[in-house]
């Protein structure tokens, strides 16, 4: 080999070792950035602007150094103490925490040892603490709901502004304020950066588990825009719930949700033709169901209930979940379980969705008449006005009994309410088939 076809080859070599270290960087950011800003926030009192600021030095520190210099042995802890150091930098700078002197010094102090030592000691730092406090801190009670959800995928997913606003078919300078407004509502509100404890708890959790529930249900089934599904965020709402479910072991809720997460999940590779078009549950391939995540599920939901905790909303739409989940045809469907579950569910969370979806329930434990009669009992609720899935539910009571002229006009009906391109295509072709 000449010596211009080895400095080519080594040219070669040094790209390949680049980009195979930025692909890693990217991978272990995405791991480590929840880890990362949680433990930054603590070190910097609540701050979750700065927090994040200093996790992005970090960032592009490791993007000049580690191609040249090579991956270090743990890299989550290099991260962190890079960060770290960054912080301790602005506090020379700025003299922003003139009451903490005694823990500035030692940490400046810490400085001064060995990279390997400074290194060693971050590794083995326990931050389960910090990350529940900031998960906590993202979906604070003071937050609206939209938020909530934007911060929460934002320091917890470690999502881009752009992938959030890809997500949700927002623009991205709206999904920017919202970070932005939360950040600053947080830091005006004194919002103590903290687990709650007593009383507090329950409330605070119970928002927690709001926000990662509906993150998995806009990627379950999206409420706009042109895809039915999307998987990402379904993927990012079960990392916060098992995340969640390690540092609160012993709130069965918690497991509830993981478990009602992860067997909702096994159907994904199910739910849709190769072109998008959406496969309703009965006509699913349930050979095509993941099985693993349906055994994890079904793990999930026996430490909620080995707990010995009352039933909350959680638990009780997993136990839903896994009769389903547990069925190998539709028909070994174990209704009547399914509707004492709704029955459960509606005395402890009333509400005319959980209604609805009884209605189903009984419809096949029963008759498709007796469904009927509840949908038409709540069809009048305010909450439920302009809600598709109501027409969309009567349509399929109504073509089982053999009333197909009322159920094309309420499947009709259900198409122009719903936002979602692929859903109402669905609607529309369900309508057309009851003229054959």
């Amino acid at each position: 080999m000449d010596d211009d076809a080895r400095a080519k080859a080594a040219a070669t070599a040094t790209v390949a070792a680049g980009l195979a270290a930025e692909r890693y960087l990217a991978a272990v950011f995405r791991i480590e950035w929840a880890r990362l800003v949680a433990g930054l926030a603590r070190f910097v009192r609540g701050d979750l602007g700065t927090a994040e600021e200093l996790a992005q030095d970090a960032l592009v520190a490791a993007l000049e150094t580690w191609p040249q210099d090579g991956i270090p042995r743990e890299p989550g802890a290099w991260l962190m103490q890079v960060a770290k150091n960054r912080a301790l930098n602005r506090i020379d700078r700025h003299k922003r925490f003139e009451r903490k002197e005694v823990e500035i010094t030692r940490a400046m102090e810490a400085r001064h040892e060995s990279a390997a030592g400074a290194i060693e000691q971050a590794a083995n730092d326990d931050l389960g603490d910090d990350l529940l406090r900031l998960i906590f801190a993202s979906c604070h009670p003071t937050l609206g709901a939209e938020s909530r959800v934007a911060l929460t995928l934002r320091v917890i997913g470690g999502l881009t502004t752009e992938e959030i606003a890809r997500a949700f078919v927002v623009s991205e300078p709206t999904i920017a304020q919202r970070i932005v407004r939360a950040k600053r509502t947080l830091a005006e509100s004194g919002a103590a950066f903290e687990v709650p404890r007593g009383k507090e708890l329950a409330p605070r959790l119970a928002s927690v588990l709001e926000v990662v529930y509906f993150v998995f249900n806009e990627g379950y089934a999206a409420t706009a825009g042109e895809n039915w599904m999307r998987p990402g965020l379904c993927e990012d709402a079960l990392r916060l719930g098992r995340i969640l479910a390690e540092l609160v072991p012993n709130e069965a809720e918690v497991h509830g949700l993981v478990a009602l997460m992860e067997v909702q999940a096994s159907r994904i590779g199910a739910r849709t033709l190769p072109d998008g078009t959406p496969i309703p549950l009965f006509e699913q391939s349930r050979a095509r169901w993941d099985r693993l995540l349906i055994a994890r599920g079904l793990e999930a939901l026996a430490r909620g209930e080995a707990l010995g905790q009352p039933r909350g909303p959680y638990l009780l739409q997993a136990g839903i979940a896994a009769c389903h989940a547990r069925a190998r045809t539709p028909e070994d469907t174990d209704w009547p379980r399914i509707v004492a579950l709704y029955d459960e569910l509606a005395n402890a969370t009333p509400s005319p969705i959980v209604e609805l979806n009884r209605a189903v329930a009984v419809s096949f434990a029963d008759a498709p008449a007796a469904g009927l009669a509840i949908v038409d009992e709540i069809a009048n609720v305010p909450a439920l006005q302009g809600y598709h899935l109501v027409p969309a539910v009567r349509a399929d009571f109504l073509t089982r009994l053999g009333r197909l002229d009322e159920a094309r006009a309420e499947l009709d009906r259900a198409a122009s309410l719903t936002k979602n391109a692929r859903e109402r295509a669905l609607l529309r072709k369900r309508a057309a088939e009851t003229r054959n």
